[in-house]
Formats: C-alpha cells, structure tokens, sequence
C-alpha cells in the first residue's frame, strides 16, 4: 500500500493499524476540531456508504435502495439510527447484554435525519429507500447525532439514487452570550441553547431547538450561524461526489394529464372553494368527498363495471381532483389570504381553557383549540421516580419527563394501539423541551414530574396543545413555574415570488403547505423550536416573519391562560404526597442509615414517610401527612443533631452498662459515655449501684472527639470547659470531691476502709447503704430497679 493510501487508512482512527482498501477522504476543520467524509472502504455494496469522523467519533452511514414490493400511497424512506454501547467501551444495561429497541434518543435522531432529506427526493419517486447510520466510536465530548445527519446527506448525493444535491447539519450551542459551532457535551448542559440546524445551498431545511427563553433575534442569529458552516460541509460533500460519486440512475417522474387537470380545475374550482370553507373538519371531509364522488361518477358514466379502464381512469381522477383541492386551498391564501376555515393569515382559533377535570390527579387540564382538544395531567412523585437515561454517555436522571398519546379516535379513526410510535415520541419531547427551562430548581421544589397528554382531538397542532395543556396542568396542582409556556404552529403557503405566513395552522393547511414552524415559549423568549420545510429552503426574512408572528400569537395565548389562572396554586394537590428537604453533614449520613438501614426504617415506620439520602446530605423525606414529615425531620435531627459541650439533656436514658461507666441514649441514634468517674458526685465502686439499664438520667456534654464520640457527666456541676481530650484538666479519681478526705499513698485514701472490712461500701454521701438514706429505701430502690429488668 502506498503512502496515500495508508494515510486515509490512518485518518479513520489514530489508533488504526493494518491495511484498508483505497478510499477517498475530504476534510475541513469545522469548529474545533477536523471533519472527515471518507468513501469507497466499507460496506461497498451498498449503494452509497460513508464513514464520518470527527476527532474519536465515527460514524458509518449507508443508502441503499430497491424496487418496492408493493404499490404505496407515499415515498417508503426508512431511516435508522443506532447508538452501540461498544462505541463508548460500554454493556448494554439489563438482563440481556444485547441491544434491542432504538431508545428515545435515537428515535429523535432518525426523526432529525428523515424530515431535512425527505423533501429532497424527486416527486413521484416510490422505490424503497433505507438510510442506515451506526455509530462505532463515540466521543466522550460530542454528540454523534451531527455526523449521522451530514453522512445521510452524503451517501445519498454520491449514490445513483435520485438526490437533489448536497446538503449538512451542525449543532449550535451558546454559553455566556456566544454561539459555539458544535458544542461539547458539557457546553451544552450549561448553556442556555442548544439548537440542530440543518440544510443545503438553497437554505435552511429543519431546525430542532431548546432554549432558556431566548429572544427571536437570537434564535434567527444562530440559525444563520449554523447554516454559513452547512455550506462548508455542503461543499465538502459536493467534493466527495466529484472525486468518488457514481451517475444517478434514470428516473422519470410520473406525467400528469395536464388537459384533464385543467378541465377539472376549470368545472370544480368555485364548489372546491365552498366545500372548503365548510366549518368543521369532519363536515369539510364529507363535502369535499362528496363533490368528489359526484365528478368521478359524472366522469365514468356509462362505462361497464367490468371495463378494465374503470379503475385506471378512477384513481386518475382522484388523483388529480387531490391536486385541485391543494391548488384552491393555496390560492385562496396567496390570491385572497382566505384560511381554510375562514380565518385570516393571524387570527388564532377560539381558545377554551378547564381545570381540575380529573379529582385523583395532582393536576388536570383540559386545552381546546379550534378542533384541536388535549387532556393533561400531572404526577408528582419523589426522587425515586425520576427516569434514568442510559446511552453513550453516563446514566443521568431526569426529575421532569412528559408523555404523548394520540389516540386513533382524536381523528375519527380505528386502528391497533401498540405503543408509542415515532410520531408520539417525537411530539413529546417537543413539549418536554419546551417546558423544562421554567421549571422550579430542584433546592426549590424538589418532586418528579410528570405529565401526561393524551390528544382527545386534532385538527392542527396537537403538540402545541400538549405545551399549554402541561403548563396549565403543572400551575393548577402548585408547581412554582418561573412562567406560564404556549406554543403556536405557524405555517407557509410559497409560490416562489409571494410568501404568506399563517398563524395556528390546520391540518389541511399543514398537509397543503410548505412549512411546519412549530415555535415555543413564554411572555419573554422562545423556548423550543421545531421547522420543517417542505420546499427547497427557507430565507432568513421568512423565518424573521414566522417567528415575530409566532410570538403575537404566542402572547395572545398567554393572555388567555392567564386569565384562567395567573400563577400557581398556593397549595399541591390534596392527594399530592408531601416532600420535605433537608441537609445533613456527608459524615452523619451512616449514622442515619443505621446498620444495615436499622435506623432509617426505623424512622419510616415510625413516621409513616418515606426517606431518600443523597451522597451530598441531601435527605428527602416524603409522606402525605405534615404531622408525619415534621415527626420524621425531628428524628434525622436527633440522628444528626451536632453535640456541643455544654449541651444538656434532661432525661437521657441508659442503654448499657460496663465496668468502666454506663452508655446514654442522648437523643434516638446518637449515645455518649458516661464514665464511672462522672456518674455522681461522690465516689463509684460499681456502676451497676448506681444506675440501671432505662433508668434516666440529667446529663451534660463534657466533651467531643474528633471522630464525634461523646463523653457526658452526671454530676450536678460537671466541668464543661469545652476540652475536647475527654478527662484531661478534671480531678483525678478519689480527689476531695468525690465524698470524703483526700487518697493517702495507699492508693485509698483518708479514713475509707480497705477493700474487705467488714463496713459498707461508701454510698454517695460518703457513709454506707443505710446512712443518710434510710436501708429500707435504699432496699426497694434496688428491688424496683430489678423489676424493671426483668
């Protein structure tokens, strides 16, 4: 192998070794570091097959077509996008050590790659098309998900497959006010944007955003970043075809019978125009079918039913009363700026807002727009609940996840319920991205959220609907938003020269128009965006226009909501679980949990809650009574509670007795010793005379370790210096305190007894058992003690 061969085997990898197949490599430094397209090494059967790199990321990306198997009503593109835990020195998480189902992750990036590449396939092409991308080394810094969007673009435009030219995707990030081309990982998270856009030489195709409230002039400052580095990738990926692209191969796209299209435009044109402007969707439906039920049977009249050129002039027909009913609906807004429902290019449909529909729920409301009507509800949970996200990064949890249903009876339909399907997917994280910024601080309010939206309704944007119904849903069950989220979706009726942008757009607007701007946010910036274009590109003026209506509309339905409920409720839910946080030094935590979590069951039973302990001292304590959570947060502090020399506790109880002194229960979980030299004032031959297991005593703290081990006296004036040495700077044992003269040389001292004589023990007062105290009494003080033993 020569040197330049080598070189591009090199260039994969820098870990790379042995030998590969010539290929073709084109590079440019895009951001920080250098991207390469290489072709012509692996998986040369494919049709067109590209190897992306960008500094340890690598992803292989390959388009194949075939003829389909069968006859479609719509271009059959599949797009798949795979993230392989091996691509990060990483297992698959579960029982199974094999990768399953594509995570929500990579749905949303197959969504990312098909919706900028589909409008770019020629009209009336229906073969197959599948677009396979897999990453096989993945950059701890960068996302791969780019580099799958720029090698889709590039393995399409150098196979024979009909593309319409090169194209490219970048991320956009934006830390401190300035706009990062493809930002780490880390730039992401502390930023406030992070948006995908991607597109080709004729303008911006697709956009995908979040952002903390940014105005709209940034968002269009950093769609124009983004694209100016698009035309370098463009330019990299029109290389690559020059030096390895093979010819395209022929396609004709079907013919229309012009002549017929013509005389049926010419008799249907003013009954289209009045079937459309039919209110209601459903009604709209019926008159537009039935007009066209009439033509086709006007125009088939007197053929044979066996005839084998009924069905080919029916679908003809058809087909092309489809492209009159478009052609009237895009008229009437660029001739007249008539909607479809009689609106005009601004006006927003009738907004109806009800709260607290479900009584179990933390939180419920019920969104209507138009014919557009979403039910959602709220779950507050605990710590506990947050979801964890696996992939090629570390696990994260998420404390707030939203969830989309849209159901086949919201458009009058039946079909099979068998999960969540793209789609559902990708309008949830829609709405999840649009929300998240407002979100209280966990500190603040520390619970899961989740909502829930299941779409009872649809004509129009049922992900916007989605937003407002959450927003709604989280202020009526009490969680503290920063400020109320709406969401509008705007759309374009373009014949090239005239450009009309509408505002709140329905589902036939959206079927027969050129864009899907859905946009997101609050009175003060955009939260999320989402575009797709449906014609060759979108110029920046167009964008500034959609986004400045967007956020009248978007005011609009705040003002709306607002007027339903300004801000949130004072109080949760009642059925809402309760959550108090408080914080504990890292090093008491053990001391909390107990052995084997003795402790910390103990409180929970004993309280009725349930207790999560952070690695930081963060404890949540949960409970549906506030009795419960204040009961729970005095044991943690009793568990916890810092002694401080001095500190007295009235009726501490012992708990066990030793040779050398007796242990004290201060306070539940936490003991100190009292040794025998501080368990009374007058001299101690044996513990076991003077107190008992549960007896209780008045204690105070004399001193605290380093390791936080107590010692506590019993005496009526104990020396609480603060010397944390335990006995040092105290009398010795025996001294003139403790009842009686001082200790001779013997080691006694004074007139007390050797061990052994006849007398009594000295009792506290320095005499024996009976004196002072009365032998009677002191007799049942002992028999009561062995009582309470047994």
């Amino acid at each position: 192998m020569d040197g330049e061969v080598q070189m591009a085997a090199t260039s994969v990898a820098k870990y790379a070794e042995g030998y590969l197949d010539e290929g073709v490599t084109v590079e440019r430094k895009i951001g920080r570091e250098t991207l390469r397209i290489m072709t012509g090494v692996l998986a040369k059967q494919a049709d067109g097959a590209v190897l992306v790199t960008y500094r340890d990321s690598a992803v292989l990306v390959t388009a194949t077509t075939a003829k389909p198997f069968r006859e479609a009503s719509f271009f059959p593109l599949t797009v798949d996008y795979r993230e392989r835990t091996p691509a990060a020195g990483k297992f698959p998480g579960g029982f199974i050590k094999r990768e399953g189902r594509p995570s929500t992750k990579e749905i949303l990036t197959c969504r990312c790659i098909d919706r900028p590449i589909r409008p770019l396939f020629p009209d009336g092409f229906m073969d197959e098309v599948q677009v396979l991308c897999n990453v096989f080394s993945a950059d701890p810094e960068y996302d791969p998900d780019v580099l799958a969007m720029i090698g889709a673009f590039a393995s399409l435009h150098l196979s024979r497959i009909p593309f319409r030219g090169a194209g490219g995707s970048v991320r956009v990030g934006r830390k401190d006010g300035n706009l990062i081309l493809i930002p780490t990982h880390a730039e992401r998270d502390e930023g406030d944007l992070d948006l995908v856009v991607a597109g080709h030489d004729g303008g911006v195709a697709m956009v995908e955003a979040g952002a903390n409230e940014l105005s709209e002039a940034t968002m269009i400052e950093a769609i124009e970043f983004g694209h100016r580095a698009i035309l370098q990738i463009c330019e990299m990926v029109e290389e690559l075809r020059e030096k390895a692209g093979v010819p395209k191969m022929e396609f004709e796209a079907p013919s229309r019978n012009e002549e017929l299209f013509q005389d049926l435009k010419k008799e249907l044109w003013d009954d289209i125009r009045a079937a459309i402007l039919t209110e209601g969707k459903h009604a709209k439906k019926e008159a537009l079918g039935s007009l066209r039920d009439r033509m086709v049977e006007r125009r088939t009249e007197g053929m044979a039913e066996d005839d084998p050129e009924l069905g080919s002039l029916t679908r003809e027909l058809k087909s092309l009363y489809g492209d009159v009913v478009s052609e009237r609906t895009r008229a009437m807004v660029l001739e007249e700026e008539v909607r479809a429902d009689g609106r005009g290019l601004k006006d927003i449909r009738p907004i109806r807002v009800s709260l607290g529909l479900l009584p179990r729920v933390h939180g419920s409301a019920v969104f209507t727009r138009g014919e557009t009507q979403a039910l959602a509800s709220m779950t507050l949970g605990t710590q506990q609940d947050e979801q964890k996200v696996d992939g090629l990064r570390d696990p994260v949890s998420q404390r707030f996840y939203l969830h989309y249903s849209f159901p086949p009876f919201s458009v009058g339909e039946c079909k099979p319920i068998r999960g969540p399907g793209r789609r559902e997917i990708g309008h949830g994280a829609l709405a999840e991205r649009a929300l998240v910024p407002v979100l209280p601080e966990a500190e603040e309010f520390p619970y899961t959220i989740r909502i829930t939206s299941d779409i009872l309704e649809s004509n129009g944007s049922s992900s916007m609907a989605t937003v407002c119904g959450g927003t709604l849903a989280m202020l009526h069950g009490g969680v503290p938003l920063k400020s109320p989220v709406a969401g509008i979706a705007m759309g374009l009726i373009s014949d090239g020269n005239n450009h009309k942008v509408l505002s709140d757009i329905l589902g036939l607007e959206d079927h027969d128009g050129d864009m899907d701007f859905k946009v997101t946010g609050t009175a003060n910036g955009v939260t999320a965006l989402q575009m797709d274009i449906k014609i060759t590109g979108l110029s920046s003026d167009v964008m500034e226009q959609a986004l400045e209506q967007a956020r009248e509309g978007r005011l609009h339905i705040l003002d709306v909501m607002s007027e339903v409920i300004p801000k949130p409720h004072h109080d949760l839910h009642p059925h809402a679980p309760r959550i108090l946080r408080t914080t504990i030094p890292v090093a008491k935590i053990a001391l909390l949990i107990g052995p084997g979590g003795k402790n910390i069951r103990m409180i929970q039973e004993r309280s009725k809650t349930n207790l999560e302990v952070n690695d930081d001292g963060v404890v949540l304590i949960s409970g549906h009574s506030e009795a419960g959570l204040q009961a729970a947060a005095q044991y943690i502090d009793s568990f916890t509670r810092e002694m401080q020399v001095g500190d007295k506790f009235e009726k501490a109880r012992v708990v066990e007795i030793k040779d050398f002194g007796a242990f004290i229960e201060l306070t539940p979980g936490q003991e100190a010793l009292c040794h025998v030299s501080e368990l009374s004032d007058d001299y101690v031959e044996n513990v076991a005379d003077v107190v008992s297991v549960d007896d209780e005593l008045s204690v105070t703290v004399i001193a605290v370790d380093p390791s936080g081990k107590v010692k506590v006296s019993a005496k009526s004036n104990p020396n609480t210096s603060g010397d944390r040495g335990g006995d040092r700077g105290r009398p010795r044992r025996g001294g003139g305190d403790r009842g009686g003269p001082p200790r001779s040389s013997s080691g006694r001292g004074g007139s007390r007894p050797p061990r052994g004589d006849s007398r009594p023990r000295g009792g506290r007062d320095g005499g024996g058992r009976d004196s002072g105290r009365g032998g009677d009494r002191e007799g049942s003080r002992r028999g009561e003690r062995r009582r309470r033993r047994d």
